[in-house]
């Protein structure tokens, strides 16, 4: 078996708090935030028995790769990635509001859409759209941030009469996240890709906004291959995807979506493999970059060294 990073517990001289994520476990500081991505992986908003070999690696090499080239658009809190599983940077503020947009009728957007729902987070639907069709523009369909259980849906309208986040600052993240799917749109068709849906969270940090925690990675955003897409759409097949969405119908088709009095199914060894074959396959494909794996075998001892050594 690859080794893999369930958790971790470490206290560290000046450490403020610590908080547990689906995926990450966050170290807070003063100033400073770290997050350590491991390798556990939730679907359905529920963390699934075994961790993924190399996926916290993918995931946090991913999301540094993007918030540095995105400085440009958004400032970001990544100051250091001390090691292959670890960012540090700025402790902001999270804004308690995910933004969440989307350019195809798929996942979630086309199982709503399947059930006859015509309007999603307040923004109309037209008729006529079968699963994976391009939307005629890219919507913004916002979430509630869940510390647990599930992100709800939210509309814009909604947003603002519950005061979450004020008009104004809702007008520039929107802004930010059209700008950040259009730049990750283009970085991926360079790369045969299609960005399908993305996520962004942002945070405040001395008054300002900042993008914080993942960009473009598997957890964050779904692909699609651009090489056949129209073919399989006119031939009624299914897109070849590169993303978490594959996890969910593993789960789907063996009887779980999160719902009360579901079982997760059983991972084998092999299905954690393939699951971590494809992160890995993920990574090299958006990334254009071979993925090398770390060859230590104390996981633990290495981060736990690296993020000392940065501090």
């Amino acid at each position: 078996m690859r080794p893999a990073i369930k958790e971790t517990n470490f206290k560290f001289p000046g450490q403020t708090s610590f908080y547990r994520g689906k995926v990450r476990d966050v170290y807070s500081f003063d100033e400073k935030m770290v997050m350590v991505a491991s390798d556990r992986i939730s679907a359905f908003d529920v963390v699934l028995p075994k961790p993924i070999p190399y996926k916290g690696q993918v995931l946090n090499q991913i999301a540094g790769t993007f918030l540095k080239k995105t400085e440009h658009i958004v400032p970001n809190w990544l100051e250091s990635i001390p090691d292959p599983n670890v960012s540090i940077g700025k402790r902001c503020d999270p804004i308690q509001v995910e933004m969440v947009i989307r350019g195809y009728v798929t996942g979630h957007a086309w199982r709503e859409y399947r059930d006859g729902k015509r309007e999603l987070c307040g923004v109309p639907l037209p008729d006529g759209l079968k699963e994976h069709d391009k939307l005629p523009n890219p919507i913004l369909t916002p979430t509630t941030k869940a510390h647990e259980g599930h992100d709800e849906d939210i509309s814009r309208e909604q947003i603002l009469i519950d005061g979450l986040v004020s008009e104004e600052d809702y007008i520039q993240l929107e802004d930010y996240t059209k700008k950040l799917f259009a730049f990750g749109t283009e970085a991926a068709r360079k790369q045969g890709l299609i960005l399908v849906d993305t996520k962004y969270e942002f945070g405040k940090y001395d008054g300002k906004i900042y993008l914080i925690d993942e960009v473009h990675t598997p957890d964050s955003s779904r692909y699609f291959y651009l090489e056949g897409y129209e073919d399989r759409q006119a031939n009624n097949e299914g897109q070849k995807q590169l993303s978490k969405e594959f996890v969910r119908q593993w789960l789907i088709e063996n009887g779980f979506q999160g719902l009360e009095g579901q079982t997760i199914p059983e991972m084998t060894n092999e299905v954690v493999d393939g699951i971590s074959d494809r992160y890995i396959e993920l990574f090299e494909q958006v990334t254009g970059e071979k993925f090398v794996p770390s060859s230590e075998k104390d996981l633990l001892g290495r981060i736990e060294k690296n993020i000392s050594n940065t501090l």
